[in-house]
């Protein structure tokens, strides 16, 4: 009876904590929205990437002016603006009683320090060249500034309309790249760096301020795992969502809505046409009447995508439909090349960058070439070898990728640019554009511009990338497509009521510091009993070894990573980014000098602790690797205790029902356990625990400040999904070694004392079969610590896994170095942990370490 009552007050306590405690309805005023891809840095004035736009452009930065959805310039903290007749001097009326989120007051002095910081020669901001028309800033009175040009381009308020041009406070400018200060509806408040990035509500904003009081940026590259989310509401909204496939399931859903617009970006099967076959027109032409267009978006992108024909998003008033131009038409395709000389075909090499949509549409582009006689070999290259091969050094024939920026079709007039297409016509088209500020007549000369680069064949042009959103469908007002790559939260708000209490992201209980605490002093006793039992001697012999090991594995590691293709600086900038810009960013990187010199000031920095500052994150490694370790070594933990205790219990079940039908059943257990991969177990788990029965949340880690009972809920999943292959394996060891230890024969002698086969079994059989146990989890461990990257990516968990996959990616060497060195010393460390156990739990051992 009171194990009934017992049983049925612990269902009721989960019961609350699960599923939370009843309250009135309150208005849902904090949006947690997905990401695929994590910002680098948060300012977005110094590099390329798409992601830092897409969280601070718009809601905690502001420019000059903005394009509307439509692309037409708007004002925003500049009124109005006059330009000169000869299109040589710009005037622009500020806007009055604009503070930033640091207090100081928006004005002329400030415009002036923003675009001479862009201009700077030791700037590293993407769009320096295309400033670079501006001789002077001058600030004519505190709500009044004038820009002198060196010559006429009307393309430079489009410029002034992009994230890269935006505002910046001087007296945070040194810091934007971890804590963002602008002038926009939206302040930063934190970022838990693999995890998310949380804004609130900028109460000072000078115009109508946010309904949103928070939003949370969650960052989920893995498919199913933005599945997960989206159905299970652990996010609100995904504007970027990565898997086109189950898009018809999310439809049916009456709680979602999905959206599906086009982006600016242009997909195009670039072509290198500086020497060969491919310098052709007549072969260029060939390909695109080879290339049908549909089949690439059907089979490629589920139907999703918007055929084009030359480089320019249909969505702009200006849009020329050229996709009639070169029908697919394989027999033309054929004569065409007959008439250049290869009617039999040649071969060309196509190489990839990782995006699903690249690789998915690069090898239907193969086949459809294949089918003219063109025999297409593909090359898969990760992002840092794409850019170091094909932008780079210009060694390829073909890629596919998607050319993401708005009024992109400049490329085209850059000298060396990758395809290598240089046309006098086509540059004085540009130079048209840039002196003409009537927009019927830009829209003209947009309009040949369209044409000239579809008639000489510059690329292959598959499709506009579409924009695909999910969202809950009581989120209004979300600006979904815009020609910039920003997510617009200004006026986003929801309709439906929810909980109004604080989110994971912001709450603090001082658990993490807690538990700092409780491990330091684990670890202070651990070593103070080590001392006591082994001596000083055993210990400095044990620790000298570590640090030659330790040593020589630094070595190694600096040479490995010194060989590795790739460069830090020209993926962090992106496919625009100009030399200078690219060469300023490595000198900022420390990435020049004698490779002797940078090894040996890593070394003394790793000797009081400093693993260097990441060129990513652009903060220290140190700092980085604590956070993950945060998430990664309680999982890891969690994951190997959950196996012993599922593991061991089983494999002693079978040893000691060694032939009967227990055995049998177990055995044939551990085999599915050791077959069945961990990832695809936890997606049956989301799908079971988060998706079905909503117990748990698809994914994501709140942190160790949100509380111990949120902490260690996020985890419970991903540590079963790990812990059921490792148990597997852990009940087969434990069977084995437990089968040879009954035959000893002092197992014989403890029956013959009078124990039962069970006692003998736990108190001498188990204990002596530890030997071979102990050693799988030696092994497991450092697997568990930062092997789980899959699991991290399923649950979308900030752990170490991740960064180190992340980092090499995106060539972030330094974050490289350090992690391996981290988990070399794990290794080191487990071994010697494993050492000491062995003559803790074996008495002979412990003998032979007395003599």
């Amino acid at each position: 009876m009171r194990l009934s009552r017992l049983f049925g007050a612990i269902l009721a306590a989960l019961t609350l904590v699960l599923v939370g405690a009843g309250g009135p309805a309150m208005a849902k005023d904090n949006l947690t929205l997905a990401l695929q891809l994590e910002p680098p840095n948060l300012d977005p004035t110094s590099g390329a990437a798409v992601a830092t736009d897409e969280v601070v452009y718009g809601n905690i930065f502001e420019g000059l002016v903005r394009l509307d959805r439509d692309g037409a310039i708007k004002p925003l903290l500049a009124t109005y603006w006059e330009v000169a007749p000869d299109g040589l001097t710009y005037t622009f009326h500020l806007r009055g009683g604009v503070r930033f989120q640091d207090g100081t007051p928006f004005d002329a002095r400030v415009v002036k320090f923003s675009l001479e910081r862009a201009l700077a020669p030791t700037s590293t901001n993407v769009q320096k060249e295309a400033l670079s028309v501006i001789r002077q800033v001058e600030v004519v009175d505190p709500v009044t500034v004038r820009l002198h040009l060196s010559r006429a381009d009307s393309n430079l308020l489009y410029v002034l309309a992009w994230g890269d041009t935006v505002m910046v406070s001087p007296k945070s400018a040194g810091s934007l790249a971890t804590a963002p200060v602008g002038t926009g509806p939206f302040k930063f408040s934190g970022w838990r760096r693999g995890d998310a990035v949380t804004l609130v509500r900028n109460d000072g904003y000078w115009g109508a301020p946010a309904k949103l009081r928070q939003v949370t940026f969650k960052f989920i590259a893995d498919p199913a795992a933005a599945f997960a989310a989206i159905k299970t509401h652990d996010v609100d909204a995904f504007p970027d969502y990565p898997a086109p496939e189950n898009l018809a399931q999310l439809r049916a859903d009456p709680s979602l809505k999905v959206i599906a617009a086009s982006s600016e970006g242009e997909v195009i099967l670039a072509i290198n046409s500086r020497s060969g076959p491919l310098a052709d027109v007549r072969v260029r032409r060939a390909i695109q009447h080879a290339l049908d267009r549909r089949a690439i978006i059907d089979a490629a992108m589920y139907g999703y995508g918007t055929p084009i024909g030359s480089h320019f998003p249909p969505q702009n008033a200006a849009y020329v439909d050229l996709t009639g131009l070169y029908p697919h038409d394989v027999a033309k395709a054929k004569a065409l090349l007959a008439q250049a000389g290869y009617p039999k075909g040649f071969t060309l090499t196509m190489k990839l960058p990782p995006p699903n949509y690249a690789r998915r549409s690069g090898e239907i582009a193969a086949s459809q070439l294949a089918a003219v006689g063109i025999k297409v070999k593909i090359e898969n290259l990760e992002w840092a070898q794409w850019l170091d091969q094909v932008y780079g050094r210009h060694a390829f024939d073909l890629s596919v990728v998607s050319h993401a920026e708005p009024m992109d079709y400049g490329i085209y007039d850059k000298a060396d640019y990758y395809f290598g297409y240089h046309s006098d016509a086509f540059h004085g088209l540009m130079e048209a554009l840039k002196a003409t500020t009537d927009e019927a007549q830009r829209t003209d000369i947009l309009r040949q511009i369209q044409r000239k680069i579809a008639d000489d064949v510059v690329n292959g042009f598959l499709f506009q990338f579409p924009r695909l959103g999910v969202f809950d469908a009581g989120l209004k007002d979300f600006w979904v497509n815009s020609p910039t790559q920003t997510v617009d939260l200004h006026a986003a708000y929801f309709d439906t009521p929810g909980s109004d209490g604080e989110t994971a992201t912001t709450k603090s209980s001082g658990v993490g510091g807690v538990l700092g605490i409780v491990a330091g002093f684990v670890v202070v006793a651990g070593l103070v009993a080590l001392l006591a039992r082994f001596g000083a001697a055993y210990l400095g012999g044990r620790a000298a070894v570590m640090a030659v090991t330790l040593l020589a594995a630094s070595v190694v590691v600096f040479a490995i990573i010194q060989v590795v293709p790739g460069d830090p600086a020209a993926y962090m900038l992106g496919l625009n980014a100009n030399p200078e810009a690219v060469a300023n960013l490595r000198h900022q990187m420390g990435l020049e000098g004698p490779a002797p010199q940078r090894y040996l000031a890593w070394l003394l920095g790793m000797l009081h602790g400093d693993l260097g500052v990441s060129y990513t994150y652009q903060t220290p490694v140190a700092g980085l690797v604590a956070e993950r370790l945060a998430v990664s070594l309680p999982l890891a933990m969690a994951a190997m205790a959950l196996s012993v205790l599922i593991g061991a219990p089983i494999g002693a079940l079978a040893a000691a029902r060694r032939g009967g039908a227990a055995d049998t059943t177990v055995m044939g257990l551990t085999q599915i356990g050791v077959a069945i991969p961990n990832f695809w177990f936890g997606v049956l788990l989301v799908m079971g625990f988060s998706m079905g029965l909503r117990w748990f949340s698809a994914g994501g880690f709140p942190g160790w400040d949100a509380g111990l009972w949120p902490a260690l809920k996020a985890l419970t999943l991903p540590s079963l999904a790990l812990a059921v292959p490792q148990a597997a394996i852990i009940a087969r060891v434990t069977r084995s070694a437990l089968i040879d230890t009954l035959a000893e024969d002092y197992m014989r002698t403890a029956r013959a004392k009078g124990l039962s086969s069970g006692q003998a079994l736990w108190r001498h059989g188990l204990p002596n079969a530890l030997i071979p146990l102990l050693t799988i989890l030696g092994l497991q461990f450092p697997f568990l610590l930062a092997g789980s990257v899959i699991i991290e990516n399923v649950f979308f968990l900030p752990g170490l896994g991740r960064l180190v996959l992340q980092a090499i990616t995106q060539r972030d060497l330094i974050v490289v170095q350090g992690v391996v060195m981290v988990l070399v010393f794990a290794v080191i460390a487990t071994t010697f942990l494993i050492d000491v156990a062995y003559v803790l739990v074996d008495p002979r051992l412990r003998g032979r370490n007395r003599s």
